[in-house]
């Protein structure tokens, strides 16, 4: 694995998960891979799992974890090319970048999108410019369309816990919230499920907040939620916002949110969410400290899907882990 940035970047997710599943039973079994090797992680936007679980990962691994808050602790970055640079903006990437390259064997980027311009945020220019000009290999903390991190920990916690032998049915839902949300959670979560292939996938939402087609294609979608939930092992809860009449709130029915009334239909379904979660308006009190819900357990796994992630990229030879800058452009 020479970056992770997506479901694309990963050749075998099967793996991949039971790789994280060794980490959890032995944490430490590979504490000197990591030894003499930094991971700067930068953050462009907030995060508390996403930082959190990475640094330990890192550290378990012998790494030394360095996180930079880009906002409030550095130069205001440009990231488009040929920019004139009159504005606000103090560094351009291409000069940032390189040297961030020299300074640590991984970069971990977490960006967020505009939810203004659909085009700029789903050209993901924010990190692809790090990929183009930093030479070591990049990992997404989460993307302006996607978050790579959160969906392998989703497939990790659905593989631990579903012991039945046939193909669990797993159930995407939309949820109220009282502000636009980005759609990287559901897209990436639906792009995981289906090119992970082992389960019955089905999302439901509202008319009109349909996500990308990329992400979706080989999903089952339907506007009943009734139907959807009915029979299901899974039901991943999460909020977005409008994609084709970009980072709209058209509906927010509060009828969406899950209870324990609408788990009846389900085949005693266990409950996810990313979180943070806004209680009693995208998940209800009675749900999420219920015996269904499973959030708790699939927010300590973002450890060991962080490790496992590390860990591949840690043992690549040491010619492809860094790239010289003349050989990418």
């Amino acid at each position: 694995m020479k970056q992770f940035i997506s479901a694309n970047d990963v050749s075998d997710i099967n793996a991949l998960v039971q790789k994280a599943l060794a980490y959890k039973a032995d944490p430490f079994k590979d504490k000197a891979l990591g030894q003499n090797k930094r991971i700067g992680c930068l953050f462009l936007n907030p995060s508390m799992r996403t930082r959190l679980s990475t640094q330990i990962a890192a550290q378990n691994l012998g790494m030394e974890a360095v996180v930079f808050n880009v906002g409030s602790e550095g130069w205001a970055l440009e990231f488009e090319e040929e920019a004139i640079m009159s504005g606000n903006t103090v560094e351009h990437v291409k000069d940032a970048a390189p040297v961030m390259g020299k300074y640590f064997d991984i970069l971990a980027i977490r960006t967020f999108p505009s939810l203004k311009n659909k085009e700029d945020d789903y050209s993901e220019l924010f990190i692809n410019q790090f990929i183009k000009y930093a030479g070591v290999p990049v990992v997404s903390l989460e993307s302006s369309t996607l978050h790579p991190l959160q969906s392998l920990t989703d497939v990790i916690t659905i593989q631990e816990t579903f012991k039945e032998k046939r193909k669990p049915k797993i159930v995407l839902t939309w949820a109220p919230h009282v502000k636009p949300l980005p759609q990287c959670v559901a897209n990436s979560f639906s792009q995981w499920i289906n090119q992970w292939n082992e389960a019955e996938f089905v999302i439901t939402h509202p008319e009109d907040y349909e996500l990308a087609e990329q992400f979706t294609n080989g999903a089952t979608i339907t506007h009943d939620q009734d139907a959807a939930l009915k029979d299901a092992d899974y039901v991943y809860v999460k909020n977005w916002s409008t994609y084709n009449d970009y980072g709209k709130i058209y509906v927010n029915d509060p009828d969406w949110m899950l209870t324990n009334e609408k788990l009846r239909l389900t085949n005693n379904a266990k409950v996810m969410h990313c979180l943070p979660v806004r209680r009693n308006v995208e998940l209800s009190d009675e749900v999420l400290d219920g015996a269904n819900s499973i959030v708790t357990l699939e927010a300590s796994n973002r450890v060991w899907a962080a490790q496992a992630v590390l860990s591949e990229i840690l043992s690549l030879p040491k010619s492809l882990q860094r790239r010289d800058l003349n050989d990418q452009l």
